[in-house]
């Protein structure tokens, strides 16, 4: 992924899959909402794709066979149907699934939410799995890359903002890492995001809560944006991405790229 033009990537947030607790038991329904909103975001111009369970809740820390296997199916259909780069994220920190998942249908990137230290979650304590990562990583060698959260979103933390980004960095091997809000769609404090960019030796990128409103404010001190809730029908995070406010977020990067006023 090019981090110089400061990617827009589009998330797919998909539907209950199977074994979770709102599956409605139509699979081929989940799979085409999928497609209908990785298209949506291909054509509005985003840069890449990344695919998130966001509608297995209550998540649990690790996903069971059921998901690994349906969430296999739609990365596929989509890694099938697009031409960008597809990012995977399993949540709610299966880090091991979201690699191999990503290795087996060809994906670019994965996003792992505890990569270092130990955090309080909804899920309970959830601890970091940059060993167990990295030793995956040695046995099914890739290019596939991964942005680790730094104070992930949903959870209270212990340890220093700047110490986690250097762990995460240094200890964890991020390949990038990802500063989000308290929740999701809420925007990112812009003094941690500033201290992020000083300090990480790796792209930097915002991970909830970019808009049109505030993409201007962001963009000096972030190298990508992962954008989900401001893109759907309405801002409401349930619906599908709209068009209309996906273009409009991609015109206003095109513009910032070049210096142009928004």
């Amino acid at each position: 992924m090019n981090f110089d033009r400061k990617p827009l990537i589009g998330m797919v947030h998909l539907k209950p899959l199977p074994g979770s607790y709102r599956y409605d038991g139509n699979l081929d329904a989940v799979i085409e909402s999928a497609l209908k909103d990785a298209r949506t975001l291909e054509e509005a111009g985003f840069d890449a794709i990344m695919v998130e369970n966001f509608g297995d809740v209550p998540f649990p820390k690790y996903v069971d066979k059921t998901t690994v296997a349906s969430f296999t199916a739609v990365a596929k259909a989509i890694r099938d149907e697009v031409s960008v780069p597809v990012g995977i994220n399993v949540l709610r920190n299966d880090g091991m699934v979201a690699y191999s998942i990503a290795y087996a249908v060809k994906a670019d990137f994965i996003r792992v939410n505890v990569l270092s230290g130990v955090v309080y979650t909804d899920q309970g304590i959830i601890e970091g799995i940059a060993h167990e990562l990295a030793r995956l990583r040695k046995l099914l060698p890739s290019k596939i890359k991964v942005f680790a959260d730094v104070h992930v979103k949903h959870a209270v933390h212990f340890f220093d903002f700047e110490d986690a980004i250097r762990d995460t960095v240094e200890r964890g091997l991020a390949d990038a890492i990802v500063v989000s809000g308290k929740a999701t769609g809420k925007p990112v404090n812009l003094e941690k995001l500033a201290l992020a960019k000083k300090i990480s030796p790796v792209p930097v990128v915002v991970g909830s809560g970019t808009t049109s409103e505030n993409l201007p404010q962001l963009w000096k001190h972030a190298d990508g944006f992962i954008v989900g809730t401001w893109i759907k029908r309405d801002g409401i995070v349930e619906n599908e991405v709209s068009p209309e406010r996906a273009r409009k977020l991609v015109e206003l990067a095109k513009r910032l790229r070049v210096g142009a006023t928004p």
